[in-house]
């Protein structure tokens, strides 16, 4: 899938086709109820379920584990069937998972129930991968950009709409939060089914076969390096609103700010900067210049233990506002190497085994975080923020490894198979 370049192009944001502009309104209205959701689920657990805190941790560690086993299997189904057709699915059984939460009385339905909607949330995110390169023409990575950009919108939106039912804290509350992140899943697969063409999927050679991308080891070795990094993200979510409550003396409202300003700059540069990160050199670079930047913002972020009070929530926002941009250019390198290296015929696959790598590392993000970084104190942020420039220094070589490795002839996904039943487009489209 390796392009090569015609000579110096400006980058651009490029016009969203019919199918894109579909997948980018059922990708906003579902994270529009992720947010609802997501902001208030462990108070709904906790205080209205009436699960102990411990319980819920368990049965959601059960959950995030046991969903990534769908990742390859279901990218191997939208390879094989067409991967509208698995998305379908999986929307519309995070439909019915999600409803299903407001009859929950007990730890093991709340668990079952749970895994049920994360090995659908995985499988959605496979075929939703595999969607998004056929559909994203000769430009899926800046397509995948723009559509985080709405998702990073729809989530502030829905986390704002959530505060009402939090602060009025009544079953009947909740309940209306949890029934309308259903009723958006199920919005968004009408959206999908009426709007993104079912794609046809495309001629596989002899030699494939269902673990592919296992022995892809240049692959394999950049999802380990995505994976790994993707700590940086509850560096920001988990991380450091723990640090600032208990070893600095910023008011509480910085946690709130800190997450508004994160969410800001990825809606504000996710499309600007993905749109020049098209090939997998760039994306490498891309990769190296953000574990720079996590390398500020990590010794930064530990600084607001070491001023005055009225300083600490400014030092915050000017090290979440140079975290963000590294977590931009991360989440740009990390798109256009996952589609750019993957087969036009196994995008499913490799996508599910690229979110599978993710989604591990985010499993472990929690325990890694809080007990290595919070039990050495200062000098665990700076060792954080090492760690995170040895993974982004490493895209480089790795990036040139893959390149060296593919096959000729994988070209671009969306490209030459532009219609859903794979024949040329017909000119002038």
């Amino acid at each position: 899938m390796i392009r090569k370049s015609a000579g110096p192009q400006i980058p651009d944001v490029p016009t969203p086709s019919g199918p894109q502009r579909a997948l980018i309104a059922a990708s906003f209205i579902s994270r529009v109820g992720n947010g609802l959701f997501n902001t208030a689920s462990a108070l709904y657990f906790t205080l209205v379920v009436h699960l102990p805190a411990g319980q819920v941790g368990a049965g959601l560690t059960i959950a995030g584990l046991v969903g990534l086993l769908a990742g390859i299997p279901a990218g191997n189904l939208a390879d094989r069937y067409g991967p509208r057709t698995v998305w379908l699915v999986a929307v519309a059984m995070q439909a019915v998972t999600m409803a299903a939460f407001v009859l929950i009385h007990d730890w093991v339905t709340f668990t079952l129930i749970a895994t049920l909607d994360r090995l659908a949330a995985t499988a959605g995110g496979s075929a939703g991968g595999a969607l998004v390169a056929r559909s994203g023409g000769e430009r899926p990575a800046a397509f995948r950009a723009r559509l985080r950009t709405y998702v990073n919108l729809g989530v502030v939106l829905g986390t704002l709409g959530a505060a009402f039912a939090v602060s009025v804290d009544t079953r009947a509350a909740y309940t209306v939060l949890i029934l309308a992140n259903a009723a958006s899943f199920a919005a968004a697969g009408l959206i999908g089914l009426i709007g993104v063409p079912n794609y046809r999927p495309l001629p596989r050679p002899e030699e494939h076969h269902r673990w592919a991308v296992l022995s892809d080891r240049p692959f394999v070795s950049f999802a380990a390096l995505y994976g790994a990094m993707g700590l940086q993200y509850q560096t920001v979510s988990l991380l450091l609103p723990i640090w600032l409550s208990a070893h600095s003396d910023a008011p509480r409202w910085t946690v709130a700010v800190v997450y508004a300003v994160n969410s800001g700059v990825c809606v504000l540069f996710q499309s600007r900067i993905g749109s020049r990160v098209e090939t997998p050199s760039q994306g490498g670079r891309a990769f190296r210049l953000a574990g720079l930047l996590f390398l500020v913002s990590c010794p930064l972020m530990a600084l607001t233990a070491d001023v005055p009070t009225w300083v600490a929530p400014a030092l915050a926002v000017l090290a979440v506002c140079v975290h963000s941009l590294g977590e931009v250019w991360e989440s740009s390198g990390g798109y256009t190497l996952a589609f750019e290296l993957a087969p036009d015929h196994a995008q499913g696959q490799y996508q599910g085994f690229f979110g599978l790598a993710f989604n591990a590392g985010q499993a472990l993000a929690p325990v890694v975080l809080t007990t290595a970084v919070l039990g050495l104190g200062h000098a665990g942020w700076l060792l954080l923020g090492v760690f995170f420039a040895a993974l982004g220094a490493a895209g480089p070589p790795v990036a040139a490894w893959a390149e060296r490795t593919r096959r000729p002839g994988h070209e671009t996904a969306g490209a030459p198979q532009g219609q859903p039943d794979g024949t040329p487009l017909p000119d002038g489209a």
